[in-house]
C-alpha cells in the first residue's frame, strides 16, 4: 500500500513503500538503512527488527522495485529474507 505524503516542494510527490526483512539484530536494521538511505530521493528508512518490517519514503523517481534489487543484494549475502510488501 503507497501512501502520499505532503510534499516540500510542489512538483515533488513523496510515496510510502513498506517491505518485511528478516532482520534478527539492530546489525541487520543498520545494513537496510545504509543501503536505502545512500539512494537518491530516499528521504527516510524506519526499521524494526521486533516485526521486521522497513518503511522507506522517497520521492517518486524512486522505484520500489529498484529499493528491492538493492536488498536482495544484501538478502543474498547474508541470507535474510526480503520482500516488497507495498
Amino acid at each position: 500500500m503507497c501512501h502520499f505524503l505532503e510534499p516540500t516542494d510542489a512538483s515533488i510527490t513523496m510515496s510510502e513503500t513498506r517491505f518485511n526483512v528478516g532482520m534478527t539484530c539492530e546489525g541487520c536494521a543498520s545494513a537496510v538503512k545504509r543501503i536505502l538511505g545512500k539512494m537518491d530521493g530516499v528521504t527516510s528508512v524506519e526499521t524494526n527488527v521486533e516485526t521486521k518490517t522497513v518503511l522507506v519514503t522517497a520521492d517518486e523517481q524512486v522505484s520500489s522495485h529498484d529499493m528491492l534489487a538493492k536488498l536482495m543484494v544484501w538478502s543474498n549475502a547474508s541470507g535474510k529474507s526480503v520482500e516488497l510488501v507495498a
